[in-house]
């Protein structure tokens, strides 16, 4: 799409570099995965931009998909970090902070769980801000220890919660970075990316905690659970560069929340053509198969050319 074809290849042309004792640190072009549970099906898919494919550059985004806990106490958590451009080890970051989430989420994934099922907004969004801050202190960590500035070692990172109860609707995103946030409800798409003015806005109409604590519903001395120790390693979380990202909606049948990294959600915000084409593919009865997805997902468009990595979540 666009006003003329795209400048690279449409298929993978150049493997990133080996190292002979380094292989775990190799990233595959495409990973792809699917899911259904309660009333929602999953997709999620990241793939290699057309600029890193053609470079030989490995995959700077990174996509986690994780479900903790068994039954309707099951936890669904969908990570998406994408590394720093230009750095070495961008790819490295990208996993580490995807690694660090979810193991934080899945320590605490019984209590994220009654606070989804009860509504309480102001704990999941405090907590979740907790963990979030801790897991890219992690981060910093590690640079710290490879020798690395901060920023040299930074990721994106943002977040789905599906709990996987049939009776609780509520989803909940929560991130550090850009990115985009899309519903399309009754055939249109709304870009619903929580704004910094909006990060400490009101609850979501049909959603939020008894007005107890702050005006904003928010009990900032929640703890989720996990021992907080100073550490020889990790100093006090410092604030992110980039505002914490927090929205907890509920979900209406025929819904389809889409949560993608920057590479995707530019040209959905640049291209009208684009989400025309994805409206009329994911607006049937059902959603699609993986195979359909991936290829949905990689619609070419010129002028955008980096990693795309997006999850979507259809509400039956």
């Amino acid at each position: 799409m666009g006003s003329r074809p795209p400048t690279y290849d449409a298929e993978p042309t150049a493997l990133p570099p080996a190292d002979p004792d380094g292989l775990d640190d190799l990233v595959a072009d495409t990973v792809l995965d699917g899911a259904r549970y309660g009333t929602c099906t999953l997709r999620a898919a990241s793939v290699r931009g057309d600029s890193a494919r053609y470079r030989g550059e490995p995959r700077r985004d990174a996509l986690l998909t994780a479900r903790f806990g068994t039954g309707e106490q099951a936890l669904v958590l969908v990570a998406s970090a994408t590394g720093v451009r230009a750095a070495p080890g961008a790819h490295r970051a990208a996993a580490e902070a995807c690694h660090w989430i979810g193991r934080a989420v899945g320590h605490s994934h019984l209590r994220l769980v009654e606070d989804l099922r009860a509504g309480r907004r102001g704990d999941l969004k405090s907590g979740l801000h907790r963990l979030t801050d801790r897991s890219l202190g992690k981060l910093r960590a590690s640079a710290a220890e490879q020798g690395l500035r901060p920023e040299e070692h930074a990721a994106t990172l943002r977040c789905l919660l599906l709990p996987a109860d049939p009776e609780c609707r509520t989803r909940v995103f929560f991130g550090v970075g850009a990115g985009g946030l899309f519903r399309l409800r009754d055939g249109r798409w709304q870009d619903i990316e929580p704004r910094v003015a909006q990060v400490s806005g009101e609850p979501v109409v049909g959603f939020g905690s008894p007005p107890a604590e702050t005006p904003g519903g928010d009990r900032l001395t929640m703890d989720l659970g996990i021992p907080t120790p100073p550490s020889p390693y990790e100093p006090a979380p410092e604030p992110p560069p980039e505002p914490f990202r927090f929205r907890a909606s509920v979900a209406r049948p025929g819904d389809t929340l889409l949560m993608c990294s920057a590479g995707l959600a530019d040209p959905l915000r640049g291209e009208p053509e684009l989400c025309a084409y994805l409206t009329a593919r994911w607006s049937g009865p059902e959603p699609p198969g993986l195979a359909a997805f991936l290829a949905d997902t990689q619609v070419r468009v010129k002028g955008y050319a980096d990693d795309r990595t997006a999850a979507a979540v259809w509400e039956g």
